[in-house]
């Protein structure tokens, strides 16, 4: 018990010595401050290498034929003039540094133009080597220090913050202001679907309110169409990859929706999607870009060649004398010479001409001769074919009653 009571009190007792100091782990201050001591040994190192080795290099090559120990001192100098250089330049911007570089190399370029004029001269050798030497050296001087001094006024140290916001802004947007006639046409809807319209579809707010007006009309087929282009516009919100914004814009004063929509793709740098014809015209001649969908429409029909056939059906009787109507599925006018008597009925026709107009496509045609000239003969071996039944049927045994005939009063006529 008394040892242990000792040990304890041993324990509890102080030491009278200090304690000795605990090794702490270095901060942050600490390791850039032994970092940058390292480097800057290592730089000094460096600039003791270059002067060993321009003094070695002039000792080995004896430049203007001077002796060791001043070819030595020769390099020593050099390399010398080189570390005050590179002290210099170490405080110098970015913008002097590349407008130096640039000036000198623009003055070394304006001295080699110059030596080629003094090469041509009759001056003695040894004047031309001096005048050209002075040359080069006072054109690369001028240069870079004009060079370095007038780079601050061009900001070149911005350059490349501009080179890489310009790569990073986003692409100007592609807008295209959509007209009331083509939201009631509707096929802009089939179209943005099939992914064939790029960019960001606009609707203004007034022509909205256009359509609003057209679909609370009195006229039960303009009130159609009315709410038909607004159920375009739904459509086309709810397509999936298709960007569509509705803008108010009420600057322009004009009263018309024409004259407002021609104002805003001005302001706007749009592009204006229209089937008006008028509108397509204002819009071209005062340089607006116009994409019309009738048009888109027109190129995308199948050609049809002259002497082509086809089958169509004659709707109804056409201007001319003799004349049929008919239309194809994209609704193409085809006029068929001939043709009045095969109204409501199909007909193979050979195509004669295809005239292109503002309105769009017609076809000019005539009837097949082939086609029509094989339906007599048809309607004649039927005819055959039925009096070779009743001779069929008069020659068999129980029809014959005798000689005497069946109706007298032929035998009488």
């Amino acid at each position: 018990m008394s040892r242990a009571y000792s040990g304890m009190e041993r324990r509890a007792v102080s030491s009278p010595f200090p304690a000795a100091p605990t090794a702490s782990a270095p901060g942050p201050t600490t390791l850039r401050e032994s970092r940058s001591r390292r480097l800057n040994l290592e730089s000094w190192a460096l600039r003791g290498f270059l002067v060993v080795c321009a003094a070695a290099i002039c000792y080995a090559l004896r430049p203007f034929h001077l002796g060791g120990i001043t070819s030595t001192g020769v390099g020593v100098l050099t390399a010398a003039i080189i570390l005050l250089a590179e002290l210099r330049l170490r405080w110098t911007a970015m913008s002097g540094l590349l407008g130096g570089a640039f000036g000198a190399v623009l003055g070394i370029f304006a001295a080699v133009l110059v030596t080629l004029i003094i090469s041509r001269t009759a001056e003695p050798e040894p004047t031309k080597s001096f005048l050209e030497c002075a040359v080069l050296v006072a054109f690369a001087y001028l240069g870079l220090v004009l060079g370095s001094q007038k780079a601050s006024e061009l900001h070149l140290e911005t350059i490349g913050e501009r080179v890489v916001a310009k790569a990073a802004a986003p692409p100007s947007e592609l807008l295209k202001l959509l007209d009331t006639s083509v939201l009631i046409d509707g096929r802009i809807a089939d179209i943005c679907e099939a992914h064939f319209v790029d960019g960001v579809l606009v609707v203004p707010q007034f022509v909205l309110h256009e359509l609003q007006l057209v679909a609370d009309s009195g006229d039960a087929l303009k009130r159609q169409r009315g709410r038909r282009g607004l159920d375009v516009v739904e459509r086309i919100r709810k397509l999936p990859g298709v960007e569509l914004r509705i803008v108010d814009n009420n600057r322009s004063q004009a009263g018309d929706v024409d004259h407002k929509l021609i104002d805003l793709a001005r302001l706007m740098g749009a592009k204006i999607v229209t089937n008006d014809f008028n509108l397509n015209k204002v819009a071209t001649v005062q340089g607006l870009s116009v994409l019309n969908v009738n048009q888109l429409a027109n190129a995308l029909k199948p050609v049809v060649l002259p002497g082509e056939p086809m089958r169509v059906l004659i709707l109804r009787e056409g201007k001319e004398v003799n004349q049929g109507v008919a239309y194809l599925d994209d609704g193409t006018m085809v006029v068929v010479d001939g043709a009045k008597r095969f109204i409501n009925k199909s007909v193979d026709i050979a195509v004669t001409s295809v005239h292109q107009t503002t309105a769009g496509k017609m076809i000019f045609g005539r009837v097949d001769d082939r086609a029509d000239t094989s339906g007599p003969p048809a309607r004649q071996s039927m005819a055959a074919g039925r009096n070779d039944v009743g001779g069929r049927v008069s020659d068999h045994g129980p029809l014959d009653r005798g000689s005497q005939p069946i109706y007298r009063e032929t035998d009488a006529d």
